[in-house]
């Protein structure tokens, strides 16, 4: 697939055979619904886990109709797929068994009969009726919310019945969620997301032996936390999640570089420059803590600039020789 815009060439050919190109390329696919209705040719392998019913997929495809070149739907021109949940979002029945057929990474062929497609009356102006389509599908990854919602709908009580992994995967899940809204500009349902996670970490218990773990998963969640803060300009905000991510790693280069991006917006120079610095000892050659150091010396260097000048025009004389408080 990968932005594909013309129809597979396993389907050009001659017609010698009295077959139709999507007959004869039906002979070597998988039936996957059990009464040919759905078939599949995997082009290339994925890995991992299958999709599960209820996930939320990011995916790339294609759609064509028999002899024609061009598909009639494709997502292949968008820079970032949206991420679509089955069942909600993705309503052709014949794509839904398909995707869940297959694992990341995959990319598969499938054909999809009428009952499976558009039906009987096709979708007018660009589906006949009764018109067998065929799908390529790309799945990048995937997302299952469905247990993360089933277990933050429990009581803090009823979590604490499951094992620590438990809490971990969901906080992953929703953290992963998160990334996925930040990476769209969405920062405001991300840190929905986040803070859904946070919470889970925080109402979970450990023994000391376990307590490490929910540290680092802690750790992720205030670093894009903090960052997603900077995106909303709420640096105050920003700060406090940074130096929460600094309680559990003082050390921590990225969380030191937000909080000082954080003290910078809030014109908060000398920490700013104090948290910079710091993370700047600890990774030397980052250009990003490097340029915003540059780019505070740059805001300081104004920002005195500024204030010269204003203490000069309090303390000047004035021209026609009157004193403050003279009419």
């Amino acid at each position: 697939m990968g932005g594909s815009t013309r129809n597979p060439r396993v389907l050009q050919g001659d017609n010698a055979s009295g077959q139709s190109p999507y007959q004869r390329l039906s002979r070597r696919m998988l039936d996957i619904s059990g009464d040919r209705g759905v078939l599949k040719d995997v082009i290339r392998e994925g890995a991992g886990e299958l999709v599960t019913p209820d996930a939320s997929v990011l995916v790339k495809y294609s759609g064509y109709l028999e002899h024609m070149d061009k598909p009639f739907d494709s997502n292949c021109f968008r820079k970032t797929p949206r991420l679509m949940k089955l069942g909600e979002d993705i309503t052709l029945w014949g794509m839904e068994l398909g995707l869940l057929s297959m694992r990341r990474g995959e990319l598969a062929r499938f054909l999809f009969k009428p009952t499976y497609a558009y039906g009987t009356l096709g979708c007018p102006p660009l589906i006949p009726p009764n018109t067998t389509v065929l799908f390529e599908i790309e799945l990048l990854d995937f997302l299952d919310s469905a247990e993360s919602d089933k277990f933050c709908a429990l009581s803090a009580e009823q979590q604490d019945e499951f094992p620590l992994q438990k809490v971990l995967k969901v906080a992953a899940t929703e953290r992963e969620f998160g990334n996925y809204l930040f990476r769209q500009n969405r920062f405001y349902d991300a840190k929905v997301r986040y803070k859904r996670a946070l919470l889970l970490l925080h109402r979970r218990s450990a023994p000391a032996e376990e307590q490490h773990l929910v540290a680092a998963a802690k750790l992720l969640v205030l670093l894009n936390l903090s960052f997603t803060y900077l995106k909303l300009e709420r640096p105050t905000t920003a700060l406090r999640y940074g130096e929460q991510a600094l309680i559990i790693d003082r050390k921590n280069a990225k969380a030191l570089f937000r909080c000082g991006q954080a003290c910078l917006l809030m014109t908060e120079y000398q920490k700013a420059r104090d948290f910079l610095v710091r993370a700047q000892q600890e990774q030397p050659f980052n250009h990003d803590i490097n340029n915003e150091l540059k780019k505070l010396a740059s805001y300081y260097r104004d920002y005195t600039d500024k204030e010269k000048e204003m203490c000069h025009r309090m303390f000047a004389p004035y021209d026609n020789g009157s004193t403050v408080g003279e009419n």
